[in-house]
């Protein structure tokens, strides 16, 4: 099938908007905390359709594929019932380690399914499909970035690729992004974190491969609502402010750019505030640690600082 024939059939009610990279809430190291993480999917749902597990928020870089597992099994409980599809992270330096992980997470999908058949597991779990980034190395060229990712392409598995250079220490370049998109029908989402966006600026033919953006700040200009280069977002902050995000994008698609300005500046002043603070932690990572301080204070309010603190 083609790219528009695969989202369809994956996406009845098209691909959601605004997608969720969950942090992952802990009762004790790589045991996630099933009460917490079952909370914080069903507090983001009426917003949240599409949520990326793991992602570098959700810890996905330090985590062995056993701690992957784990926290799938927690997630697909929930996901269907509530509407979310999810994407899983296979957040690997190297093509041979993310296939290695994808082969792990189908297998659990085959047991938790009772489907052999690859797609056939994927679908019946909820899963849209698996992400990947480039191969990690700063001095590594364009085309052995390119063929790491062609590695997990040429399985014809849905595959979302992630543009991260704060982690990969590269930076995929536009027409490389479009070769792909030309060559393999089951590349059906871009995410770009570097807060460059070069490859939506740029404006090749895409094929229609689905646009979101991952960097924080300025919300209410970039989705194509907006006349932005984005399709939608996915955003470490729609942990935390997946309602105001979502009212957002409704005020955008009503024509009201004054009221979405208006919420966009809240969000990014708190981001302002919360990140450099995050950044001096020694442990975890800045997007997982200011998220879980965001989610902490929702969750508990006044309270907060009465109860036992995340675990990063």
């Amino acid at each position: 099938m083609n790219r528009a024939d695969q989202n369809a059939a994956r996406f009845p009610n098209g691909i959601p908007e605004l997608w969720c990279p969950m942090i992952t809430h802990f009762r004790a190291p790589a045991t996630p905390d099933t009460e917490r993480v079952h909370a914080l999917m069903a507090h983001i749902a009426p917003w949240v359709h599409g949520i990326l597990i793991p992602g570098s928020t959700g810890e996905g870089w330090d985590m062995s594929d056993r701690d992957i597992l784990r926290l799938l099994e927690v997630v697909l409980e929930r996901a269907s019932a509530l509407g979310q599809h999810v994407l899983i992270g296979a957040l690997k330096p190297t093509a041979a380690e993310m296939n290695t992980s994808i082969d792990a997470t189908l297998a659990l999908l085959s047991s938790l399914t009772g489907r052999a058949d690859p797609s056939a597991a994927m679908d019946a779990a909820g899963v849209a499909g698996f992400t990947v980034c480039p191969p990690t190395g700063a001095d590594l060229p364009q085309s052995a970035l390119q063929q790491g990712l062609e590695d997990v392409l040429a399985r014809g598995l849905p595959t979302a690729v992630y543009q991260l250079p704060q982690v990969t220490r590269n930076e995929l370049m536009p027409e490389t992004v479009e070769d792909l998109a030309h060559r393999y029908q089951n590349f059906f989402l871009f995410k770009d974190t570097s807060g460059e966006d070069r490859v939506a600026k740029a404006a090749l033919d895409y094929q229609d491969v689905f646009f979101v953006r991952g960097a924080e700040g300025g919300y209410s200009r970039w989705p194509r609502s907006a006349g932005g280069l984005y399709d939608g977002f996915l955003l470490s902050t729609a942990n935390p402010f997946s309602a105001e995000l979502g009212e957002m994008l409704a005020h955008l698609h009503a024509g009201r750019q004054e009221e979405a300005d208006r919420i966009s500046d809240r969000i990014a002043r708190c981001v302002e505030i919360m990140f450099p603070l995050a950044g001096a932690v020694k442990a975890g990572n800045a997007f997982a640690n200011a998220n879980k301080v965001f989610d902490h204070l929702r969750a508990w309010g006044p309270e907060a600082e009465a109860v036992e603190p995340p675990m990063l």
